[in-house]
Formats: structure tokens, C-alpha cells, sequence
């Protein structure tokens, strides 16, 4: 064992941090057992009297069989960073051994600080010196440290306080490409191409000499022997002589390329969660993916969906041949997107062996690369039924096509190219890759389904408002209905002129609390209750009343078995008479529509709202108005005036103003009042129903009233016969007589006093019969025997609608006939 050369590290207390195989040889014990003991328990004998700095000398220690060994020991102190010891690193061999020559190391120059070595070596100490250096006594040639420069896996260099190479070892003159006899001596920007990280390097190195501190230097950039940029973590420390003075920089650089682009794909992770979906709109957020990913991830990318995606069919199942997709998103490192196949907003059809229909199909991401069969097969066919100009030319080599999925179905896929790139797409890009996808997939579906709730919707609401005010000679009408933009989708708002008896008409506007598909189809409901009701003619208070109940209701009905909650509508509702020209209205927690005379003055019409429907209980007050011919009404729900950024007394004031606003028709006084009114983007949808109202004067409107007495019949069947000679209407003379005939017959028979006959001569003429009886006639079928029984229906046959609603004095019963021309 006498060429055996052992080592250990020795720490400022004098413990045991190092132990080299030679030392498990010279004494026979292993690193395990010895690494962490005090060095005094090693010894056979006390040693001589040594100092903190460099010495050699002989040493006894115990063998772990007991004997004594025999060995001469060099010393070198380890200094740390404010040069004061922090231990000593041992060379030693056994004193009957022949002095082995003499190791290349700057004299007096200490070990790195903070170098532990492994178990079985012995700590670096610093890096060999330039040839002709001399060594300490008692050194060993080649030393462990020696070895462990030259062998180690990272990059590792010596320079002097001037930044000229002293010392590389064999992975930094790889990294170079040149030998290290090329390099000793040349100052480092010399030596390098890239002028920017010369720059950055060479001031950490001058900083370390000067300061005499460790640095860590983190950068990204190529070398002349690699063919791509890499991640540099490079650890810098100063080599001190014997008197602490700065000698030289050593350095260890680590090629850490693997974890920088782990932290890169992280922090684009990061990223999308932040940026991409920002929008409820299928094609933004697929925008967003292709900023995310060019030009870091790939040169070129697109998001290709299928079609149903689009629109509002069920997904089919993915097919197993040629997929067609359609281009929503693309991107490219190159301006003007070149690459691109097709253009936004176009299908393309992609072979089965082709990135995307494989990637659909297997439901995961997809790599070929230049050179592999698929790759030059999918190129070939991309560029041959690619336009000319929008080919995929030299440079290609790398793609990858992942699956967009989310809740378990396939929308479409996400595709990446790199042309410029240096490196082919690996596994750990896939993960990424895949990862991405899922994380946009997600956001792609909710788009996609907030954009079909919202069609549904505003399909479902715009076929329950009336798409064409029906005629009537009552008012002239213009409305205006603006959904929602906002992401919590369409409301509940809607409007309707429904016509009524006697050429009265009724005007709607309601509202329901919320958005979405279940706020529509309450106002769905609400609407056909409304008509409904209208339909048995009750005045505005009774027929909000009813309209309480209903949603009260449907309210219990739709929360069976559990607290009724309140659905959360207004509605106003008025009844406008042409002939006496009187409007009576009733609202329910709706705001007070906006009144504008012909004299050009605007205001609110002064009424007592009751609650919002449901709430029930309470009564409803209806107000009635006397109106000028040309009188304009405005009704509206809240989104016109109400925001939480707007005063509602300033919004309702600009609404009376606009509505004074000259305008050449109804429908331009909608626009200009939309226009002045609403703000950029209103948070709640509008309804808007203008009405200008009519009268139907004396000419048109013939009033007789009746004796109770059947004598009276006969004439009063002639003055009608003589009135529509009048008109011009001797063709609806025959039906007429026997309609006032039989109804004011009954009149006299089952009603009470007063009785009176009223004809109106609007679109359609209108026979009304009035009595002081509440008790209202219904159809029924007579029997063989009957006297009476037919006179009802013998009026139903003869007319087109007949009908009664009840008055503050008793009923009306009346009946209309279509005319040719009014």
C-alpha cells in the first residue's frame, strides 16, 4: 500500500467532512463511519503542534483493526469568504512511501470556499495553476482536486483578475471548441462572438475580482462549438493567495437549458390563465392562445374548430377519415402569416394520417418531425393543395397538433410549426402542450356555450315579442328592444300593443329580474298571461292584480317544496280609448312612463307604482289621464335610465329632453332618444315603446240611447240601417240589423237600464251594446224545443269577433265586422 494517497477534509471545529477511498485503504475505515467524527478520535497519537496555515508533517492514526499507521500529512487551510479559516483539506500516504512529484497549484492559494467534497474524494481547491506554478510541499501529482477539475461535468475555468484565461477543463473546452492552449492567455471577449453576453460576463468577472465577492451569473445564449442557445448558471468565486489577495476568478458554469425552458413553459401556464379567456366569445379567446404561443412556443400556430362548435348543434362523433375544421385563430413569427393554408373563417380538410384528424382521433398530442415518414407525407400533401403564397417553404421541422377538449367533448385543435426554432417539439413540449389545450379548451367551451344560451335566448325572446304591431287606429306606435352585451346574457325585458274592444288598445311594457334562458322564459309566461288577460278586457289595476297571483303562483309551483321566492318582474300596463280619448294605467314596481303634449312639454306622468309582482297582498292604483290628439307616451323599462354609474333623476331628465327633440317620425325619435339616453355600453337591456295617440271623432262614432221597452227595437234597428248609409257601409246594413237586433233584444230582456247602442267606424265596425246588468251571456248549444238560446250564436257566425267586458255601470257586449276599407 505504499503508492496508496489518501485524503480528507477537515472542518474549523475538527470534524471529519471529507474521506477519500485511499484513506478507507490506509486505515480501514469507510466514509459512513468516519464523515461527521471528531478527527482527535482517529489519532493513535497526539500529533505535534500545528499552526492554521500550511504545513506537512508525520501523523499516527488508529486502523480500525487497533494498530497503529503510520503517515506523513500535508495540510492546506480552506479560507472562507472574509479569508479567515474554515478548516484544512489532508493529502497523506504512508511514511514509508517514495515523495511523489510535486502537483501544478498556485502556491499558498486555498480550496474554494464552501467545496465539501463527496464522500470518497477530496474537496476541490480552487482549480491547477498555469504550468510552471509552484506546488506546496509535500503535494501529490495528480492530486484528487487535480482530477476532479478536469473530470468534472460542468464547464469549469480559471481567469486572472485581467479576465484572461488561466486554466479550462475538458467540458469547458468542448463548450469552446478549441483546445486549451488556444485560449491561455487570450482575454474572454476574444474568445466569444456574441457581443451582448461578452459585455455581461466580463462585468461579473471584473466584479468579482475587484470585490473579492461570490456572484452567480444566469444567462441564455449559444457557444461556438453548440449549434442553439443555451441557459447558463454560472457560479463565480475569487482565489486568494496566502495573504488574502484576489489572485484570480474561478468559475463553473452549468448548462441549465432543461430548467429554464421547464420555468418558460411554467410562466406561459401562468399566463394563460390570466389571458386567455378573458372573453365569453369563441373566436377572442382563440386569439388569445395564438398571442400566447407565437413566437415563443412556435413559428406559425392556428386553432382549427369543428363546425358545430359554431353554431347550435350537439356534437357528432369525431370521424375516423378526413375531418373537416374551420379556421378561428392563426399566427405567425412572420408578418402578413404566410403559412397560412387557408384563411380565418374557412374549412380545410385534413387527411387521416394527417397531425390534426390523428391528434382528434386519439385524443392526445401529436409530433412529427423533418425526416420521419408522416412529416414529409402531410408536407407534400399541405403544400399541394395549399395556394400559391401561403406554402410551407424550406425550414420546417417540427409540428405538433394537440386535441382541444373539455367536459369529455372534442372541439376542435390546437397546431404548432416551428420553422426558425432550433428544436424539434419533445415530450415535455407535448405535456405542455396538452396542457395548454386543456386549459384553452375550457375557456373555448364556455364561450361556446355562453354563445349558444344567449342565441336560445334572444331566439326565444324575440319570437315572443310582437314582430309586427298589429293594426289599429288607437295610436301610432314605434318601439326599440336592445339586448344585453354584457356577459350575463339576455334579460327579461319585453313590450306589446295588444288591440282591444271598442278600438281601445292596450300598451305593455314588463321586466324580469335576471338573465339567461330562465329570465326569458318568465317573461314568456308573463307575456302570454298579459294577453290573456287583456283578452277578458279588465281594467289596468284588476289585471295587475291577477298578474300578482299568476306569479305568485308560478313562483310556488317552480319552487315546490321549498320557500317561495319572488320571480323578481314589473309591468306597466295602459289602456288608451281613441274615443274618449282617455289612457288608464297601472304599474308594478315599473318606472312611470314619460308624457310629451303637442305644446312640446315633457315630464313623468305622477303615479303610485304598487310592488313588483309576487309580492302580493297589496293593491294596485291605476291613474287616469284625459289626452290630447298627438300626445306622445313613452314606456320603457329601467335599462334605459338605471346604471350603477348613473343618476336616475339626471337620466330621466335627459330623457325628457330627447324626447322634445324634433324628429321627421316616431321610429327617428326611438333612435335619438336611444341615442341620447343609453350610455356607450348599457349593462341591462331596453325596451322602448313610443306611442301617439288618436281620436276618433264624432263623425266616426254614432251613440243612441234605448227605452227598455222591445217596442223600441224596430227603431232603433233603423237609425243603425240609416247611420251606415251615412258611412257609406249599406253593405254591412243586413248583418248589422240583425246583430243590434238581437243584442239590444237581450239587453231589454236580461239586462237592466240604462241601455245604450254605440257604433264605431274605425278599421273594422264595431257594434256595442251596454246595459246596467253585471251579469255577463255565454254561448250555448239549444235544443230542439228551445225558444231562446240561438240569438248568440246566430251573432258569432254572422261576425268576425263578439265579446263583453265589464263597465263601472255594468257590461258591454259587442261585436265587430271587417270592412273593406274604413
Amino acid at each position: 500500500m505504499e503508492h496508496v494517497v489518501a485524503a480528507a477534509v477537515i472542518d474549523a471545529r475538527g470534524v471529519v467532512t471529507g474521506w477519500s477511498e485511499g484513506a478507507r485503504l490506509l486505515t480501514g475505515r469507510s466514509a459512513e463511519e468516519t464523515v461527521g467524527r471528531a478527527a482527535a478520535e482517529l489519532l493513535a497519537e497526539d500529533p505535534p503542534g500545528r499552526g492554521d496555515g500550511e504545513w506537512s508533517g508525520p501523523v499516527v492514526v488508529r486502523h480500525r483493526d487497533g494498530r497503529p499507521v503510520p503517515l506523513v500529512v500535508t495540510a492546506h487551510p480552506v479560507l472562507d469568504a472574509d479569508a479567515r479559516p474554515a478548516g484544512h483539506t489532508l493529502t497523506a500516504r504512508p511514511a514509508d512511501a517514495v515523495p511523489a512529484p510535486e502537483a501544478a497549484r498556485p502556491p499558498g492559494t486555498a480550496a474554494p470556499h464552501g467545496t465539501a467534497a463527496p464522500h470518497g474524494t477530496a474537496a476541490p481547491h480552487g482549480t491547477a495553476a498555469p504550468p510552471g506554478t509552484a506546488a506546496p510541499p509535500g503535494a501529490v501529482e495528480p492530486t484528487l482536486a487535480g482530477r476532479a477539475f478536469q473530470q468534472a461535468s460542468m464547464a469549469m475555468s480559471v481567469f486572472d483578475p485581467g479576465q484572461r484565461y488561466l486554466r479550462l477543463n475538458e467540458i469547458a473546452c468542448k463548450v469552446m471548441g478549441v483546445s486549451e492552449d488556444v485560449l491561455l492567455g487570450r482575454h474572454f471577449p476574444e474568445t466569444v462572438e456574441d457581443a451582448e453576453h461578452s459585455r455581461g460576463f466580463e462585468r461579473q468577472l471584473r466584479q468579482v475580482a475587484e470585490t473579492g465577492r461570490p456572484t452567480r451569473y444566469e444567462s441564455f445564449t449559444g457557444a461556438p462549438a453548440l449549434n442553439r442557445e443555451h441557459a447558463w448558471t454560472t457560479e463565480m468565486w475569487p482565489v486568494r493567495d496566502d495573504r488574502g489577495t484576489v489572485t484570480g476568478v474561478a468559475l463553473a458554469a452549468f448548462d441549465s437549458t432543461e430548467q429554464y425552458l421547464a420555468r418558460r413553459r411554467l410562466t406561459l401556464l401562468n399566463e394563460a390563465a390570466a389571458s386567455i379567456g378573458t372573453t365569453l366569445d369563441v373566436v377572442r379567446t382563440a386569439e388569445e392562445v395564438i398571442a400566447l404561443l407565437v413566437p415563443g412556443f412556435a413559428d406559425f400556430a392556428s386553432v382549427d374548430l369543428l363546425d358545430w362548435v359554431l353554431g347550435a348543434d350537439e356534437p357528432p362523433p369525431v370521424p375516423d377519415g378526413e375531418v373537416v375544421l374551420r379556421r378561428v385563430a392563426h399566427g405567425s413569427a412572420h408578418e402578413g402569416t404566410p403559412e397560412a393554408a387557408v384563411r380565418l373563417g374557412e374549412t380545410d380538410v385534413h387527411p387521416p394520417f394527417s397531425p390534426p384528424a390523428r391528434a382528434l382521433r386519439e385524443g392526445r398530442a401529436v409530433r412529427i418531425q423533418a425526416g420521419e415518414p408522416d412529416f414529409m407525407r402531410w408536407l407534400g400533401e399541405r403544400n399541394a393543395r395549399a395556394p400559391e403564397g401561403r406554402r410551407f417553404r424550406t425550414g420546417v421541422h417540427s409540428v405538433i397538433s394537440v386535441p382541444l377538449r373539455a367536459r369529455g367533448t372534442t372541439l376542435g385543435v390546437l397546431v404548432g410549426v416551428r420553422i426558425a426554432h432550433p428544436d424539434d417539439y419533445e415530450a415535455d413540449d407535448a405535456v405542455f402542450a396538452e396542457e395548454l389545450a386543456s386549459r384553452a379548451a375550457v375557456c373555448v367551451d364556455n364561450a361556446r356555450r355562453f354563445a349558444r344560451e344567449r342565441t336560445t335566448a334572444l331566439t326565444l325572446q324575440h319570437s315572443l315579442l310582437p314582430r309586427g304591431l298589429p293594426g289599429q287606429a288607437a295610436v301610432e306606435v314605434a318601439h326599440r328592444y336592445l339586448p344585453s352585451g354584457s356577459t350575463a346574457g339576455i334579460g327579461g325585458d319585453w313590450f306589446d300593443v295588444i288591440p282591444l274592444s271598442g278600438s281601445r288598445v292596450a300598451l305593455v311594457v314588463g321586466d324580469v329580474v335576471g338573465h339567461g334562458i330562465p329570465s326569458t322564459a318568465t317573461m314568456g309566461r308573463l307575456c302570454m298571461a298579459v294577453r290573456t288577460l287583456a283578452d277578458v278586457d279588465l281594467p289596468p289595476d284588476e289585471l295587475l292584480t291577477h298578474l300578482d297571483d299568476l306569479v305568485t303562483h308560478l313562483a310556488a309551483y317552480d319552487n315546490a317544496g321549498e320557500d317561495v321566492a319572488e320571480l323578481g318582474a314589473t309591468c306597466l300596463y295602459a289602456v288608451y280609448d281613441p274615443v274618449g280619448r282617455r289612457l288608464t294605467l297601472a304599474a308594478a314596481g315599473h318606472p312611470a312612463p314619460a308624457l310629451v303634449l303637442p305644446d312640446g312639454t315633457a315630464q313623468l306622468v305622477r303615479m303610485t307604482p304598487g310592488p313588483p309582482l309576487g309580492v302580493g297582498g297589496l293593491p294596485f292604483e291605476a291613474v287616469t289621464l284625459d289626452l290630447p290628439e298627438g300626445a306622445v307616451v313613452a314606456l320603457y323599462t329601467d335599462g334605459l335610465i338605471e346604471d350603477r354609474d348613473r343618476d336616475v333623476d339626471r337620466a330621466t331628465g335627459e330623457l325628457c329632453s330627447a324626447l322634445t327633440a324634433p324628429a321627421a317620425t316616431l321610429d327617428a325619435l326611438c333612435d335619438g332618444v336611444l341615442k341620447a339616453v343609453l350610455p356607450d355600453e348599457p349593462s341591462d337591456d331596453v325596451a322602448l315603446l313610443l306611442a301617439r295617440t288618436r281620436v276618433l271623432g264624432a263623425d266616426r262614432v254614432a251613440t243612441w240611447d234605448i227605452e227598455p221597452d222591445p217596442a223600441h227595437v224596430a227603431v232603433t234597428r233603423q237609425a243603425a240601417t240609416e247611420q251606415l248609409t251615412a258611412w257609406g257601409l249599406e253593405e254591412a246594413a243586413f248583418v248589422t240589423e240583425l246583430v243590434v237586433s238581437e243584442l239590444v233584444t237581450n239587453a231589454i230582456r236580461y239586462g237592466a237600464p240604462p241601455i245604450q247602442l254605440r257604433l264605431i267606424r274605425d278599421r273594422n265596425l264595431i257594434c256595442e251594446v251596454s246595459d246596467g246588468s253585471s251579469t255577463s251571456p255565454h254561448l250555448r248549444r239549444a235544443h230542439a224545443f228551445d225558444e231562446g238560446g240561438r240569438g248568440l250564436l246566430l251573432v258569432a257566425q254572422l261576425t268576425q269577433r263578439w265579446g263583453s267586458r265589464q263597465t263601472d255601470r255594468g257590461k258591454t257586449i259587442w261585436a265587430e265586422q271587417t270592412l273593406d276599407s274604413a
